[in-house]
């Protein structure tokens, strides 16, 4: 596979309204390819000559690419514009104990997927992440690779590019970019999982319009994105949006973040475990995808398990929806795979504890192990062409 420097991306254009114009172009491309340069400059209202030019810039950095000639009835005879489907990236959507990786192209397809165990020794677990990579990169020689993006349960820092807080990967302070980047020869582009998940659903066109927005991911831990009036919010250090370290209770179980009756405990995939386990104490503990097959086959006291966390999860989002008021609450992670039966629970529990007004738009993400791999690459991507937008709403 061929690579792409590692220097970082330079935006091409100079001033806030030539990087809105270019931003502007990516987006009508990549919602209506094929598509010609005369329809993006009619869908986009600027002018043919600022389309010619951004196009060419796009062209020559290897983002998009031409296909073929369209015949008319009369006049010049357009040719269509794709992005360009031979560039693609490396992605790993980090767990506490294992880690999915994939190759994935501008468009969103996988072209390759694969899972490997990890062990909490940071520098053993990035050489696999880096093992597994190479190998998934040797499968596909003819393509060019531009980076890799890795979605982790937790927050980066925006200075040293760090995990600075992270309770149930024990990664923190371990220089995961520089390692990665050694091995690998690739730009390496860091984000936490909740954050990625937000910026793929801005990336691919899924919350056009949207301008408040939460995304809550729910598997080992519980994490969370906030956009507020158009923009993903991060705080002074990266860290805002860890809503799962919010205590709500004072007697209840001591979470990793050290702090006791965290929302984490009650409303994360470890907590419906930990509910079958406190009805079954001398059943073998299940994984969270053995429950959820035991729930969908009927066994009660698996069912009761995912109900209880389905109400934790509900009372919790009292704080999201008073604090943030958001239009919408988008759900990635294990709890997407029997949304079914979740759903139902959380958005009768929403609608009880509405502060004022209506409640907000409830929505499961289809995937949401592809959630956070389609993050992953978001990240690149948005960090790579110079993407500024956050909340398209054209």
């Amino acid at each position: 596979m061929k690579k792409r420097s590692t220097a970082p991306r330079a935006v091409t254009e100079n001033g806030p309204s030539r990087d809105n114009n270019r931003d502007l172009v990516l987006e009508v491309l990549r919602r209506n390819q094929p598509i010609s340069r005369v329809a993006i400059a009619r869908r986009s209202g600027l002018q043919r000559s600022t389309i010619s030019s951004i196009i060419e810039r796009l062209i020559a950095e290897g983002w998009i690419r031409e296909g073929s000639i369209v015949k008319t009835a009369r006049g010049r005879r357009p040719t269509m514009l794709s992005m360009n489907d031979d560039l693609v990236i490396l992605v790993a959507d980090v767990r506490p104990t294992r880690a999915i990786l994939a190759i994935v192209d501008l468009n969103g397809r996988f072209l390759s997927r694969t899972v490997i165990p990890l062990i909490s020794d940071p520098k053993r677990g990035v050489d696999a992440i880096a093992e597994g990579m190479l190998k998934l990169r040797a499968q596909f020689p003819d393509k060019t690779c531009e980076g890799v993006g890795l979605s982790l349960p937790g927050r980066v820092d925006r200075k040293t590019q760090k995990l600075s807080l992270a309770p149930n990967l024990p990664w923190a302070g371990f220089d995961i970019r520089a390692a990665l980047q050694k091995k690998l020869q690739l730009q390496i582009e860091l984000e936490n999982a909740a954050n990625a998940c937000m910026l793929s659903e801005v990336w691919f066109g899924r919350l056009e319009g949207v301008r408040n927005a939460v995304l809550i991911t729910i598997s080992e831990g519980v994490g969370a994105a906030l956009m507020l009036n158009g923009a993903l919010v991060e705080g002074a250090n990266g860290s805002a949006g860890e809503l799962g370290h919010i205590s709500i209770s004072e007697s209840g179980p001591k979470c990793a973040c050290g702090e006791v009756g965290c929302w984490e405990m009650y409303a994360s995939s470890r907590a419906a475990l930990r509910y079958f386990h406190e009805s079954s104490p001398h059943e073998t503990v299940p994984t969270v995808e053995q429950l959820m097959n035991m729930e969908a086959s009927g066994n009660e006291k698996a069912q009761k398990a995912m109900e209880t966390q389905a109400r934790a999860i509900g009372r919790g989002l009292r704080m999201v929806t008073a604090a943030f008021n958001p239009e919408i609450i988008l759900f990635a992670g294990d709890i997407t795979l029997r949304w079914e039966l979740m759903g139902r629970i959380i958005e009768e529990e929403v609608k009880k504890r509405m502060l004022t007004g209506a409640p907000p738009k409830i929505v499961a993400l289809n995937d949401g192990e592809s959630a956070r791999l389609l993050g992953a690459a978001a990240v690149v991507l948005q960090r790579h062409t110079g993407y500024q937008r956050q909340s398209p709403t054209r």
